[in-house]
């Protein structure tokens, strides 16, 4: 087991049950009022505070003239706590944590407060002094009871300190080049499920990215969290942030609005949420930053929500999988997956069926017998005594192909065409009912197929080709798309497009 998989292990190991609270709702919108000394801050009004260590008691503090924006340090037994305040507070009272290096490229707490984010900061380390800074600008002075954290650095070991120890507490993380200590990195499977994005501005250089960074982005990923990171090419450690703030502060914002919209269910399931989007590079050249930056994850890319139902004990979450589009088609269209949606780079066809409006379903696989015909059945039933289309597409890969084939036999009646990709024409499903030589009822309703194969797969002649030859002499109508020069592996078409046109169209008959 290689390091990266060892942590993952260890993060989805250390998984447990999480408590549902009322203070993880956003705070009543309220007049928020500050007593004591005011300076200025960017043209904002600041207030300080020092905090006794022992008592935790909170009082306004005269800071020093000569510290200008930033600070001095701290008093033996006391902390330096500051807020800074927003011309116009949004609503909810949005604020923005930072815990290390003051005024440091403040610029992105600066757009934050042009929108309407209070800032406030603490001196480290995370502890019960920052519990009590955290009740003291939630309860007294009506801040949402989820704030953003913005940590640079050690700021960012803060930031992942104190949000593992409170993953119902935070809106979002911004870390910049940050580290985590182990005993943090073995938690963040508690902000993955507590849906807290997570956002990572970092250099290409950092002695920190590839030990930290880069390994956070593997197991969020895998564990359905949302994660984005953009990587600085040529950057070392320094300078963080950005010149130009607004992707970092749009993040922000945006993690901090409230989910109003209703969660998927089905009845007599438990579903668990995460999240299916693209983990592609895109690279764009930034001219304030003189350099290009490697941009990926949901901040750069649709993110759809996905929703796995749990059988049986711990170990399983292979029930049925729905991925659900942002905005359904018309009829609820919807794919029926042969195979399951495994957390690697996502199918582009189902990405672009998914941004068309149809959903992706993959079948469950509950037992230790592979794919059972009953659970297809009770998934279909399901799904379509709750508003689905009755004709879904079925879709395939190499053996699982094999299986789409043989429940679409089985039930000609229920489905509006075939997707396969290098498909194998074996079934464990049904084995004594091989999808060669039982192609009649797909023929016989009229159902469209389409497979897209490589050319040099050792599998093409003796599966593909005489599924073409048999399903052409039943008069079916079935179309072959050869990948030239490509073996069994990669699987997608290069291009989906012509995959989405034909079961979008086949979904419309």
């Amino acid at each position: 087991m290689n390091g990266t998989s060892s942590l993952l292990f260890a993060a989805i190991l250390t998984a447990s049950m999480l408590f549902s609270s009322p203070n993880a709702a956003l705070a009543q919108d309220a007049p928020t009022s500050f007593d004591g000394p005011k300076t200025s801050w960017h043209g904002f009004d600041r207030y300080d505070f020092v905090m006794d260590e022992q008592t935790m008691d909170v009082q306004p503090y005269n800071a020093p003239a000569d510290e200008g924006n930033g600070i001095a340090g701290d008093t033996h037994g006391q902390r330096r706590c500051i807020v800074v305040v927003p011309k116009q507070a949004a609503p909810g009272n949005p604020w923005s944590w930072q815990g290390c290096y003051w005024d440091h490229q403040p610029q992105t707490e600066v757009e934050l407060l042009k929108r309407g984010f209070f800032i406030a900061y603490i001196a480290p380390e995370p502890d019960k002094q920052w519990d009590a800074w955290y009740a003291f600008l939630t309860d007294k002075h009506g801040f949402s009871k989820k704030p953003a954290f913005v940590g640079m650095s050690k700021g960012g070991v803060n930031a992942y300190k104190w949000a593992t120890a409170h993953p119902d507490a935070v809106s979002c993380i911004y870390a910049d080049n940050p580290a985590l200590y182990p005993e943090d990195f073995a938690k963040v499977n508690l902000l993955a499920k507590n849906d807290v994005p997570v956002f990572h501005v970092c250099g290409s250089f950092d002695y920190l990215l590839f030990h930290h960074t880069l390994p956070v982005e593997d197991v969020y990923h895998q564990l359905g969290g949302r994660i984005s990171v953009m990587i600085k090419e040529g950057y070392p450690h320094h300078p963080h942030s950005l010149p130009d703030p607004k992707p970092i502060a749009d993040f922000i914002e945006q993690s901090a609005q409230p989910d109003t919209k209703p969660p998927f269910t089905l009845p007599g399931l438990t579903l668990i949420k995460s999240h299916y989007y693209s983990f592609e590079n895109s690279y764009s050249y930034f001219p304030q930053d003189d350099a290009y930056i490697t941009c990926r994850g949901p901040a750069f890319t649709d993110c759809y929500d996905r929703y796995d139902a749990k059988y049986g004990n711990d170990w399983q979450v292979t029930g049925i999988t729905v991925i659900v589009p942002k905005t359904p088609a018309t009829g609820n269209p919807w794919v029926f997956r042969a195979a399951r949606i495994d957390r690697g780079e996502p199918s582009a066809v189902d990405l672009a069926l998914l941004a068309k409006g149809f959903y992706i379903v993959a079948a469950p696989i509950d037992t230790g017998a592979g794919p059972v015909p009953k659970e297809w059945d009770d998934a279909y039933k399901l799904l379509t005594d709750n508003g689905f289309s009755r004709k879904p597409a079925l879709e395939g890969f190499g053996m699982a192909a094999g299986e789409a084939y043989a429940w679409a036999i089985t039930n000609p009646d229920k489905v509006s065409c075939i997707y396969a990709e290098n498909p194998l024409m074996r079934s464990i499903m049904f084995p004594n009912l091989p999808p060669l030589e039982n192609l009649a009822p797909l023929a016989k309703a009229g159902i469209p197929i389409l497979h897209v194969c490589g050319s040099l797969d050792p599998l093409l002649k003796d599966n593909s080709v005489v599924v073409e030859q048999r399903y052409k002499g039943l008069g079916g109508q079935i179309t072959v798309i050869l990948k030239d020069g490509v073996g069994h592996y990669p699987l997608a078409p290069t291009d989906p497009q012509p995959v989405v046109d034909f079961i979008a169209q086949a979904a419309t008959k």
